[in-house]
């Protein structure tokens, strides 16, 4: 569905290097990183938005920059809420959306209007920002798209509202015929829905698996002052002191049996924070 290979892209300040991944049908893909890690670039190279310096980008077998028009027809994105004609009513824009797409579903576009609760006769600027949110959404599942893209999609909305998205996708990619690609720095929504897990840093791409096997291969550990030994440090991804003594991300395979640490498993949030301070040490 979507295949992205050595994509590359400079800034006077960053640079995103050999980016490369699949996303396959039927599935959710949770993309994760700190800001400024290089997800929004990602997605908007996909995107033919931000023009990469290199590497090859193609959506249903055919190069996105050479089938623009084609491919976009059959991808749902989202960068954000409705920030745009704030002071025109939803069912003005919403006329306008119409036009761009070859397979726009009104049936769909009005479950979800009635869905979202969205209140057509606002204007865009009269509307919440959790609702500008739904109502992105909402156009971004109304023209048949099989592919959908999400940037930070449920920052803008309280947790009940982000529970409701999170069933949603799993709707959205039941038939698995659809997949869903998404930025998030809510790492909890990830542990809840994402069957894969895409970790940038730094522009580059450290981690490409499972959900599942991603966290299965840590293990959160813990131990006194006097046994963060030279050795330990070592196999430590990175680790935090404090006043009893100190708690680390390890790799299991580097996990001696003769090690006396108290190991947990972790969650994403925390395999995320130990790397990029693994980084910065």
């Amino acid at each position: 569905m979507l295949k992205i290979k050595n994509l590359c892209k400079s800034y006077p300040s960053f640079k995103l290097k050999d980016v490369s991944f699949v996303i396959e049908s039927g599935y959710i893909t949770g993309f994760i990183g700190m800001n400024g890690a290089g997800k929004t670039t990602t997605l908007k190279s996909i995107l033919n938005i931000v023009k990469p310096d290199s590497g090859d980008i193609r959506a249903f077998g055919k190069v996105v920059s050479e089938h623009e028009k084609e491919v976009k027809q059959q991808i749902g994105f989202m960068l954000g809420g409705a920030d745009y004609y704030l002071k025109s009513k939803v069912i003005k824009v919403s006329s306008v959306f119409r036009l761009f797409y070859e397979q726009w579903d009104e049936e769909a576009y009005r479950n979800f209007i009635r869905r979202f609760n969205i209140d057509e006769n606002k204007t865009i600027s009269e509307l919440s920002s959790g609702m500008r949110v739904k109502l992105a959404l909402t156009y971004a599942l109304s023209h048949r798209a099989k592919l959908l893209i999400f940037d930070e999609l449920t920052s803008g909305l309280d947790p009940i509202a982000r529970d409701e998205l999170l069933d949603l996708f799993h709707e959205i990619i039941e038939d698995g015929e659809k997949s869903i690609l998404f930025s998030t720095h809510i790492t909890s929504d990830l542990d809840k829905c994402a069957d894969y897990i895409l970790f940038i840093r730094d522009g580059e791409i450290i981690a490409n698996s499972t959900k599942d096997d991603l966290v299965d291969s840590h293990l959160l550990v813990s131990g006194k002052k006097d046994d963060l030994t030279p050795d330990i440090v070592k196999r430590l991804v990175a680790y935090k002191e404090h006043p009893y003594g100190f708690k680390g991300l390890m790799l299991r395979e580097n996990k001696k049996k003769t090690d006396t640490l108290l190991a947990e498993k972790p969650n994403l949030e925390e395999i995320m924070i130990y790397y990029n301070k693994g980084a910065a040490r």
